[in-house]
């Protein structure tokens, strides 16, 4: 029975992103010429591998058994890959990060101008979404590294399939209407005031919940915002406080807000989340670990960039 290796990665990124469609994408090709390579390896098996009786396609039970077998094909060859990468010391191929403004803006953008400079023939592409639909990318490969937030009460994203390194800790502020004579110093000054919330499944709301919960208040969300942009207008026009983290206060004009210092605010965690490869050496894609190390060079230097801001600052005093 000869089969065409090449046929048989179309039949892994069928089973790998659930259908014809997006394996297509995934492989620059068009859906036709997808099918008509399912055709082909059909014919070279002699077994129907595509369950064609339902509006979705989905494999037959041998189809799944040798896409098992594609998918160790794939290991090998990534993992001859990333030998003859070590072996000829050259780094190139796309790298597809999914991120949040604050991260594309202050970290990703610059991790980018690095890799342009030492890794040129490195491609990231960024793609910007978060939360459990870019978690789902990850899981089906649609992205190779994913960027995500939460709060630092809540436990990291631990399983067994993926990889979570910790980024950056970014403290939160609470930002008040600029029309206010002074910043909040206590919790307690803000227990009755309307907030402009994140959501819940967000790192902010997550802290505001959580303050709520222990400072023994009910928040009156008046407004649930996700980007930080119209959180803010919202905060300058007088519609409310907010937290926000200290990333995204980086390009706010000041005074435009009151920003208080108040402390046990808490952070967010940012961390860099990659599947976990399961080839023999066990070692990440050295691609995709160049890509992380520029990502992490870039957050060590806006690291000592806030913490030289910082050094000019009267600890613990509001500033406006």
């Amino acid at each position: 029975m000869d089969i065409d290796p090449r046929r048989l990665r179309v039949l892994h990124e069928v089973a790998r992103r659930g259908g014809v469609m997006r394996a297509a994408e995934a492989l620059f090709l068009t859906p036709s010429a997808v099918s008509q390579q399912l055709a082909h390896l059909e014919r070279e098996v002699g077994l129907a591998l595509i369950d064609r009786s339902q509006r979705r396609v989905s494999l037959t039970p041998a189809g799944r058994v040798l896409a098992g077998y594609a998918e160790r094909v794939e290991d090998e060859l990534a993992e001859a890959r990333r030998e003859l990468t070590r072996f000829t010391e050259r780094l190139a191929g796309p790298v597809r990060i999914a991120a949040f403004p604050t991260v594309i803006k202050h970290i990703l953008v610059p991790a980018m101008q690095r890799l342009a400079v030492h890794h040129p023939k490195i491609i990231p592409i960024i793609h910007e979404v978060y939360g459990p639909p870019a978690l789902q990318e990850l899981r089906l490969g649609q992205v190779d590294v994913l960027i995500t937030e939460q709060d630092m009460s809540l436990p990291a994203l631990s399983q067994p399939s993926l990889s979570t390194r910790t980024l950056y800790v970014d403290e939160y502020r609470i930002v008040a209407p600029p029309a206010w004579p002074e910043a909040p110093r206590t919790i307690g000054e803000l227990t009755g005031m309307p907030w402009v919330a994140g959501e819940p499944s967000q790192a902010c709301g997550q802290a505001l919940d959580r303050l709520a919960a222990i400072h023994g208040f009910e928040p009156r969300k008046v407004h649930v915002i996700t980007e930080f942009g119209p959180t803010l207008s919202l905060v300058v026009a007088g519609h409310g406080v907010a937290i926000v983290p200290e990333l995204a206060l980086l390009d706010v004009p000041e005074g435009e807000v009151r920003v208080s210092y108040i402390k046990d605010v808490g952070a967010r965690r940012l961390d860099a989340v990659t599947r976990v490869s399961r080839t023999r050496s066990g070692e990440p894609d050295p691609v995709q670990a160049v890509v992380i190390g520029a990502i992490e060079d870039a957050t060590r230097e806006l690291v000592g960039h806030l913490r030289s801001a910082h050094a000019v600052e009267e600890p613990g005093e509001p500033v406006t």
